[in-house]
């Protein structure tokens, strides 16, 4: 079983930068891809990025590639997305998922754990 929890949402302004972490709970985070989604309003939940365990791999939604950076820490079992350049449109909650194998994915279905949300609101 592994717990998730998401830290460092918040309201920004159009331009500016915001680091989300994504604490682990568990010894084997470094066996588990980990993942990025987002949700807003009326939407369905979308990709956002996604790393491999070692942090050697990764993968971006065209919408966030260049301007968000997913990496982490196998000793603080912790992963991040640093977002910058942000526009109104990437507000959304935004969720970290865990998933059962080494190797990245972009599906939801494929992650078996999920964190709560963090808000992220960016004004124009």
């Amino acid at each position: 079983q592994v717990q998730l929890v998401e830290s460092g949402g918040g309201l920004v302004q159009a331009g500016g930068s915001l680091r989300l972490s994504c604490a682990a709970s568990g010894r084997t985070f470094s066996s588990y891809a980990m993942g990025w989604f987002r949700q807003a309003p009326g939407k369905e939940r979308e990709f956002v990025a996604t790393i491999n365990w070692n942090g050697g791999d990764t993968y971006y939604a065209d919408s966030v590639k260049g301007r968000f950076a997913i990496s982490r820490d196998n000793v603080k079992n912790t992963v991040y997305l640093q977002m910058n350049s942000l526009k109104p449109e990437d507000t959304a909650v935004y969720y970290c998922a865990a998933r059962s194998r080494t190797y990245y994915s972009t599906r939801s279905y494929d992650y078996d754990y999920w964190g709560q949300g963090t808000q992220v609101t960016v004004s124009s």
